[in-house]
């Protein structure tokens, strides 16, 4: 079954190559990108007014030889397995680093004490001059927790 699209002979057909982009695919990609932006954003915005308190560490390695300071449920401090007050911490934490304020201090808290007493704790070890922290927590294996 043989078929023809012209009369010419000569080979120049009306099918020639086409020089220009077509750009309507394009268009509508960007269209339906711009509907499921205008839906998401509202979703990603929290209604929920909080006052939480400032604090910024950025991720470390942990060292050979880590200082914690741990609070525990009774709202106890200790350096290590040294007991102290918030008073005396800095003055502690000076004899546990050798006076280097840029040791990082690993703060482990009780899962019972409130979030106002580890802030409190975190206030002290900044103004005893010691700005680098992190909070120790376990790892979790499983599913995440739900709220209540």
């Amino acid at each position: 079954m043989a078929m023809s699209l012209g009369s010419k002979a000569s080979g120049d057909d009306e099918f020639g190559e086409m020089h220009e982009i077509n750009v309507t695919p394009f268009i509508d990609v960007m269209l339906v990108l711009l509907i499921i932006f205008m839906v998401a954003a509202p979703l990603s915005t929290v209604d929920i007014n909080v006052d939480l308190p400032t604090a910024a560490a950025p991720p470390k390695n942990r060292p050979d030889k880590p200082v914690y300071v741990t609070l525990d449920e009774n709202l106890l401090v200790s350096v290590g397995e040294t007991a102290t007050t918030p008073d005396t911490l800095g003055t502690v934490l000076y004899n546990a680093t050798g006076g280097d304020t840029d040791t990082r201090i690993f703060v482990r808290g009780d899962r019972k004490v409130a979030y106002g007493d580890l802030m409190t704790l975190l206030d002290v070890l900044r103004t005893a001059g010691f700005r680098k922290v992190a909070l120790v927590s376990l790892e979790r294996v499983g599913d995440p927790p739900r709220m209540p």
